[in-house]
Order: C-alpha cells, then structure tokens, then sequence
C-alpha cells in the first residue's frame, strides 16, 4: 500500500491541494455572498461591477446600453436599444471560474514568482474575457434573438471555459520546462 501510495504522490497531492484550495475559496467567496451589504451595490459588489463593465462594453461598441437593478430578484438587467436582453446574475461574475483557476495553479504550484505571475495574469485574463463575453452576447442577442439560447447556453460558454482550459494548457507547458531546467 505505501509503494502505491509513494508512487502516486504527485497526483493525491494534486487532488487534495486542488479539492482544498478549491473548498477553502469557495467557502470564503460564499462569505462574502452571505455577508454583503447590498445597500450600494446590488446585488453585491462584484456582480455590480461586472454589469457595470459589461454595459460599457457594450456602449463601446455602439449601441445604447443601461443597467437596472433587477429587484426582487439578485440580478442586474442589462438593456440594448431600450430592449431587455440579457440577467447578470451572481454567477456571470466568473469568480467561480477564477477560484477553479487559481485551485488548479495553486495544485500545479512551480517557481514561485512565475506562479504567482501567471495566476493573477490568468486570473485577470479570465475576468476580462468574462466582460467581452457578457457584452457580445448581449450585443447578439439584440441581433440575433432567434439564437438567444444558443450563445447563452453553448457559444459563450465554450469561450469563457475555452479560456481557462487554453491557459491551463499553457501553464501545464511552462511548468514542464520548470521541471526540467
């Protein structure tokens, strides 16, 4: 049992460091779920600031673009041309995404500082994309509201999870030739 256990080292380390870190930070971001004060932002912060970002995203792009608070329910309302198009709800802030990044860097930690470098870079990427791909989508479905369900369910899925993927590639790469060097 030790021999398999010795042998499989690296990959019950990767599970368990993964799991943990993945555990630990949701538990924390769901503290600060539970515990917001929506008074200034709601539905909180993040989720605000994400519509906020989106509908200048959008407005960039030309279009006229608002937000409204979508009370009762914990969503914000994003408007194109005067038409509801699209609920930012908590979980188009992709933090759960980005705890799901930083768990797997954290469970593929190499060098210190490129770690660390790589993980608020990826981090921030993810979060970026997170935006252009709310204010696309937005700008499609006022386009396109035929295909409504399929950007929301299957296209900017694939992006924003194509994202994380493509980075997890490139990290896996880099940590390589760290392990080799």
């Amino acid at each position: 049992m030790l021999q398999l256990v010795q042998k499989y080292a690296s990959v019950i380390r990767f599970i368990f460091t993964f799991l943990g870190t993945y555990l630990l930070l949701a538990f924390l971001y769901n503290l600060y779920l539970n515990n917001f004060d929506s008074a200034s932002y709601y539905p909180d912060y993040l989720t605000h600031l994400v519509a906020l970002q989106s509908e200048a995203v959008v407005s960039a792009m030309g279009y006229e673009a608002q937000i409204r608070s979508g009370f009762p329910e914990s969503t914000m309302h994003l408007i194109v041309n005067g038409k509801f198009v699209a609920r930012i709800i908590e979980g188009c802030n992709a933090a759960s995404i980005i705890i799901l990044f930083i768990s797997f860097m954290l469970a593929f930690f190499g060098s210190l500082k490129p770690t660390l470098i790589y993980t608020l870079a990826g981090s921030v990427l993810i979060y970026v994309t997170n935006i252009f791909r709310i204010g696309l989508m937005a700008v499609g479905i006022y386009e396109y509201p035929q295909y409504a369900h399929f950007l929301h369910t299957i296209a900017f899925p694939l992006v924003i999870y194509g994202s994380v993927f493509l980075l997890w590639v490139v990290w896996i790469i880099i940590y390589t030739k760290q392990i080799r060097a």
